[in-house]
């Protein structure tokens, strides 16, 4: 019997065989060829180039260069390159400058602005198939130095437009304007043109002076202009008299300078009290007296802008103070009773009058008055404490001079006050507190009989208080013909009259006994 022939064994399929398997056909891509590239290249006129090529295809016959992006008008064509044979063959399009090399790469000798624009090569393989790339070629001129020109270099401040321009023009530039080593600062008098090459200044002020530079730019060459400043006339400005001295002594030298912010710098001429002009900047007379006294005039003048600016100085000469004394109408007051009146003497006039007492400034108080003119102090009424030293002192701008102190003294009763109530205000009080008491009792009494019923009798009483014990003497509380008991109270009241302490005895005091019988049933 034959034995049943087994069927083949198949290995299983895994998963993630599977998964490796499509991630492969799906990310897999075959290889493409690079495209062929011309660099573009930015040029100085004037220089040599070369066209470099990247990413030839192979089995290349030759190549053809052409002037444009068209590889079909033979007439653009520049030369053509065996590689064989290493020929080169000029086209149409030759100048006598362009050799192609044999990997394909184009010299250009001496280009001009003129060769700006793009270039194609082809390249050519032996199948006759070919690929092509272009690229760009820009020449630029090498830049001149700039220079700033200006239609008004001279102008006049708040009125004169200024309008800079960099020089030369020249294409494809990129034109800088700088002022004072820094950007333009952001300002509506200000204006660029639209290719910045020209700044203008509207109401151009002593401020926009400069320096200015301008700067030329392009993609291969810088230039910077050499500074240019301008001249703005201004002023001139209020002029300012030095030094700021106004007072002087007779014999002393007047030395007066005069200057004003100007441009061109202002002429000055000096007027005394409105006389006539001396043509000078500075004035100096010497041995000034007091007829000198008086107003002097500077007088500014810019001759280009035709302004004039004056500044006026008082000048006062004045003889020095002489000495000042002090008149009081009395030196000797009493404290809360008297007023005194101090005068400060003195010859001088346009002067000023200052009071010291004790040696400092006087402080004005409630009870002191001033004169209009400080010259009279009145004290009302004094106290001790305005007793001291007082002194005048009279000055002018040039010297001041002081009193002669003059004392004030002031007298005061020395007896010490005694804090608290008067002789007569405790005696008062003391009436009236006795007076208070006889009335509370007399109102006890009343009530106490009221509520009894009984009667009371007063009597006389000696000074002695009898007791108790000797009006129920032979009495027994069981006897028939009973006697109403009668209780004695008393009231003492010792009044101490107040005297001034002119000795070390105790004050008198009187003692008045009050009695009164209050009876019982």
């Amino acid at each position: 019997m034959e034995s049943p022939s087994a069927p083949a064994q198949r290995r299983p399929v895994r998963w993630q065989e599977l998964l490796l398997a499509g991630s492969l056909l799906i990310f897999w891509t075959p290889p493409t060829t690079q495209q062929l590239t011309v660099v573009s290249i930015d040029a100085t006129e004037g220089e040599d180039v070369l066209f470099h090529v990247h990413n030839l295809p192979g089995d290349l016959a030759g190549y053809k260069w052409f002037k444009g992006e068209s590889t079909d008008n033979e007439n653009y064509l520049i030369a053509s390159y065996v590689i064989n044979n290493k020929l080169n063959v000029p086209g149409p399009a030759h100048s006598g400058r362009e050799t192609i090399y044999h990997n394909g790469s184009l010299l250009f000798k001496n280009v001009t602005q003129k060769d700006t624009g793009n270039y194609t090569l082809q390249a050519i393989k032996s199948s006759l198939a070919g690929e092509k790339g272009t690229g760009r070629l820009r020449v630029y001129v090498e830049l001149p130095t700039p220079n700033i020109t200006s239609n008004n270099s001279s102008p006049e401040e708040n009125k004169d437009p200024v309008v800079l321009t960099c020089e030369p023009w020249t294409q494809d530039t990129t034109y800088l304007w700088l002022i004072n080593s820094q950007s333009l600062p952001d300002s509506a008098r200000l204006q660029l043109s639209n290719d910045n090459r020209t700044l203008t200044l509207l109401h151009v002020t002593r401020n926009d002076k400069g320096p200015y530079v301008c700067e030329t730019r392009n993609p291969v060459s810088a230039g910077r202009s050499d500074p240019f400043t301008l001249n703005v006339l201004y002023g001139p400005d209020e002029p300012i008299i030095s030094p700021p001295d106004s007072h002087y002594r007779p014999g002393a030298n007047l030395s007066l300078s005069c200057h004003a912010a100007s441009n061109p710098p202002a002429q000055f001429s000096w007027a005394i009290n409105g006389g006539p002009q001396q043509p000078t900047q500075e004035l100096f007379i010497p041995n000034i007296s007091v007829n000198d006294s008086g107003s002097y005039t500077c007088l500014a003048h810019n001759p280009d802008t035709g302004l004039n600016r004056t500044t006026v100085k008082m000048i006062t000469v004045s003889e020095p103070v002489g000495k000042s004394s002090i008149r009081a109408n009395k030196t000797t007051v009493t404290e809360h009773k008297d007023a005194v009146g101090l005068t400060c003497l003195t010859n001088d006039t346009g002067i000023f009058i200052q009071w010291f007492f004790n040696n400092q400034s006087l402080w004005l108080t409630d009870r002191m008055k001033l004169s209009q003119d400080n010259s009279t102090l009145t004290i009302d009424p004094v106290r001790r404490e305005d007793a001291g030293s007082y002194q005048c002192e009279v000055s002018n701008p040039v010297s001041s001079s002081k009193s002669d102190p003059i004392w004030l003294e002031v007298q005061y009763d020395s007896t010490p006050q005694h804090p608290g109530l008067s002789d007569g205000a405790i005696a008062g009080i003391v009436i009236g507190v006795l007076a208070g008491m006889a009335l509370i009792a007399a109102l006890v009494y009343f009530l106490y009989i009221r509520k009894t019923g009984g009667a009371s009798d007063q009597r006389d009483l000696t000074e002695h208080k009898p007791s108790a014990s000797n009006h129920s003497q032979g009495h027994s509380d069981n006897s028939p013909n009973k006697v109403n008991e009668v209780t004695y109270s008393s009231l003492n009241f010792n009044v101490q009259e107040s005297e001034k302490p002119t000795s070390t005895s105790p004050p008198p005091t009187v003692t008045e006994t009050l009695y009164s019988e209050v009876k019982k049933k």
